[in-house]
């Protein structure tokens, strides 16, 4: 269990959202009674970063605009908690049932590696409704969870669309976090996108900051930096990341080289730790993990929460690119006669490289 949490005292007041919320399942609880009587209690969110957790400009601060939307939306209260490097499922599942426990309901974990533990812990708490974003190999188990998975591998085609349209070199590159099957999506994708826009583009082969059980590739800026290095010598002018919060480094070492960078989950264009090489950011994929968040907590909030799995992609706007700064402008038609064919299935994005 990891110790020293900081536990959010804030007292929702006015037109506060109401509801029904169950303290715990498995042990004596409150009853969810959907909101048909009895005493009513502030929606209270619980929330469990990945690695890097809230300000890795990425991924977890994607989640963290969700819950912040929900926050001004709905006036709830929260409480946060993140991963550490390289722990056991095991602590996964004691933060989880810490939050369980003191009645936060629903409950989110942010991130495929949390899967295993959600479900574990749900089958003991059967009264609170949990979230695994990115759930693993899109699976979930459980009347009380729901699973919010990616096409990655779409949002990825048109920026490796973008990577091959925009590189003169003639040789892009690809940095992942972890060499897990969720990450080589990224890849597949941007691959397929760049070969389909520029037939004769070289690809390096895809660099890899650590291999699982080190998850470590996706917080540790200096991996990242030494890997953008290695692709730059190698004379790629295009270098597209899906490393988390250690893509900073590829960002700042492929921006300073004043060659093109590749954002990811999040628009990076704006974010403060990249402002002094901004104008290199070419574009981001967008990973819509905001909206995946918002949507679970609204729905329960509405008691309307669906067990299962929700895919989020071109069609529904999940996945997409970012074309702040006007990089892509000029082949923004380009990209969007791609997306439209993603959406009609008249292209077909492989999910493996």
């Amino acid at each position: 269990m990891r110790r020293g949490l900081k536990i959010s005292l804030v007292t929702v007041t006015g037109a506060a959202l109401t509801l029904s919320a169950s303290a715990c399942g498995g042990k004596k609880a409150d009853t969810d009674d959907g909101g048909s009587g009895g005493d009513k209690k502030t929606l209270k969110i619980g929330l469990a970063f990945d690695i890097g957790g809230r300000g890795d400009q990425s991924f977890n601060d994607s989640a963290a605009a969700g819950l912040d939307k929900a926050k001004k939306d709905l006036n709830v209260q929260t409480e946060e908690i993140s991963a550490k490097p390289d722990e056991p499922d095991a602590d996964k599942e004691s933060r989880l049932r810490l939050m369980a426990n003191k009645g936060y309901n629903p409950v989110i974990g942010v991130g495929f590696a949390y899967t295993n533990a959600i479900v574990k812990v749900a089958k003991d708490f059967p009264n609170t409704k949990f979230l695994v974003v990115d759930a693993d190999q899109c699976k979930v188990q459980g009347a009380n969870v729901s699973g919010a998975c990616f096409a990655e591998e779409q949002g990825s085609y048109l920026v490796g669309a973008a990577a091959a349209l925009k590189s003169k070199s003639g040789t892009i590159g690809f940095i992942g976090g972890v060499n897990v099957p969720l990450i080589v999506k990224f890849y597949a994708g941007y691959q397929a996108g760049a070969k389909k826009a520029k037939p004769g583009i070289k690809i390096l082969p895809p660099k890899y900051l650590t291999q699982p059980p080190n998850f470590n590739g996706f917080k540790d800026t200096g991996l990242g930096n030494e890997a953008a290095k290695g692709q730059l010598d190698q004379g790629a002018d295009v270098v597209y990341h899906a490393a988390g919060g250690a893509g900073i480094g590829v960002i700042k070492t492929v921006g300073g080289a004043k060659k093109w960078a590749i954002g990811v989950d999040s628009d990076q264009y704006n974010q403060p730790a990249v402002a002094g090489v901004k104008e290199q950011i070419l574009t981001s994929m967008i990973k819509h993990v905001d909206l995946a968040v918002y949507d679970f907590v609204e729905s329960v909030a509405k008691n309307a929460f669906q067990a299962g799995t929700k895919q989020y992609d071109l069609k529904n706007d999940g996945v997409g690119y970012a074309p702040t700064g006007g990089h892509v402008d000029d082949i923004k038609a380009k990209l969007d006669e791609l997306k439209s064919g993603i959406v009609s299935g008249t292209i077909k994005v492989p999910t493996k490289a």
